[in-house]
């Protein structure tokens, strides 16, 4: 029975690692999606094709049609008259109350019962524990040397590999001496607390204040301010704009040379066949070069075949071993 869980508990924990190395490589790229197959020594990439934009002229407005508003000011003369300035009121004066010192005893801390836990002793322990099993994984790789684009970010590599088993020692802990409790008494505490109290109260005394008045100057409106409206046409101007025509992207995987594959005298045998088909891939240097990379894309584009990278669709039509 024993050894029956064990084995369930591996099988759980290869499908655990499984499961987070497809989401690390997901997360690591700008798609969902991965490579069509687990297979050890194989490798995919996905390579990005640029947007297609056209430059066309078109009439834009430089300035939109306005309306102008032109102010006529408003007409004010002056008028004198006599005016309240402050109503009469009521003053009130406020006589504050008197105080005197009072002393009581007070309990300034009830009487505390605290439970005072000593803690239990424990002994260390080591074991080997499996971090992870052996498993298989898609390994994100650095710039493939069969991608044309100088762009590292412009192809995504992805290698399925055998990651061998990891174990990490633990340490744990076994109970030696359990915790106890112990039960504290303090005592309540009393203090002395002075305080003021009302002797008489406050009262207040009502003073009647008379109104006061003032003459004042001011202006008085004739004729309200007003407004006339001038029309402003728009003014339109010519400019280029730069417009989609094809939208690019990244293409679907397709499966390539791996980087060690990827030898000299592979790319020399590419670039004699590019020869021999009527492409200019220059001199058969063994040498994945501007040229070479036009002519392949030239080739790859006639034919109807996945672009951007040495991938096996390719060799095959051209007639070169893997």
């Amino acid at each position: 029975m024993r050894i029956q869980l064990s084995t369930l508990l591996v099988l759980a924990i290869a499908m655990f690692i499984s499961t987070s190395a497809v989401a690390q490589v997901e997360a690591e790229t700008p798609f969902g999606d991965l490579p069509p197959t687990n297979e050890y020594g194989k490798c995919y990439a996905k390579c990005k094709i640029p947007d297609v934009y056209e430059t066309v002229s078109v009439q834009k407005v430089k300035k939109e049609a306005s309306t102008r508003l032109e102010k006529i000011p408003a007409v004010y003369e002056t008028v004198t008259e006599r005016v309240l300035a402050k109503e009469a009121s009521v003053k009130y004066r406020t006589i504050p109350a008197t105080f005197k010192t009072v002393s009581e005893q007070m309990m300034s801390e009830p009487e505390k019962r605290k439970i005072r836990t000593i803690p239990a002793k424990y002994e260390t322990n080591t074991r080997q524990v499996l971090e992870t099993p052996e498993r298989g994984q898609w390994v994100r790789k650095k710039k493939s040397p069969n991608c044309f684009s100088q762009n590292p970010d412009d192809c995504y590599v992805a290698c399925y590999e055998k990651i061998p088993a990891k174990y990490r020692t633990e340490t744990y802990q076994v109970l030696a001496t359990p915790a106890t409790t112990v039960e504290d008494v303090v005592p309540a505490k009393y203090k002395t607390v002075t305080r003021q109290v009302i002797d008489t109260p406050a009262r207040v005394e009502e003073i009647p204040v008379d109104a006061q008045y003032k003459t004042v100057t001011k202006k008085v409106l004739v004729s309200p301010e007003s407004t006339r409206s001038i029309d402003i046409p728009a003014v339109y101007t010519t400019i280029n704009e730069r417009r989609l025509v094809k939208k690019g992207g990244y293409t679907i995987w397709t499966e390539i040379l791996c980087a060690e594959r990827t030898t000299s005298n592979k790319v020399r045998q590419v670039q004699q066949a590019l020869s021999a088909a009527g492409y200019n891939p220059g001199t058969a240097d063994g040498v994945m070069g501007v040229k070479t990379q036009t002519a392949l894309k030239q080739y790859q584009n006639d034919k109807g075949l996945p672009v951007g990278n040495l991938n096996l669709e390719t060799l095959k039509s051209l007639g070169v071993g893997q």
